[in-house]
């Protein structure tokens, strides 16, 4: 979460809940290693926030390797770092400002 520059303290566990869709005791023992994500929950969250799996699911390894996760059921992927702070960034925002930011970034493109 530090590398997608979610920032620490309060809220956090709630940010972390509403990326996935589950509780905030969940998130909440998630963060502090009181349990695991599942398996293919830990591959969407690898590629979510960008980062390699084995490191998210061991420890081992660089998390900055950016290997991709391979999964058909995967959302989406993320190819590189900006995307991922991002993905991060829009977690925290609230629906509305979501949704100026989807016209803003709309209007850019199609300016290219």
């Amino acid at each position: 979460m530090d590398l997608i520059g979610m920032t620490k303290g309060r809220g956090r566990t709630t940010r972390l809940a509403d990326m996935f869709g589950v509780s905030r005791e969940t998130a909440r023992k998630w963060l502090s290693d009181m349990a695991r994500p599942e398996t293919k929950r830990l591959t969407e969250i690898a590629g979510r926030f960008g980062v390699s799996f084995e490191w998210l699911a061991t420890g081992r390894g660089e998390p900055k390797g950016f290997m991709k996760v391979q999964d058909a059921a995967a959302p989406y992927r993320v190819d590189h770092r900006e995307q991922a702070r991002l993905f991060g960034l829009i977690g925290r925002l609230t629906r509305d400002q979501r949704r100026a930011l989807l016209v803003i970034l709309e209007q850019m493109v199609k300016k290219d």
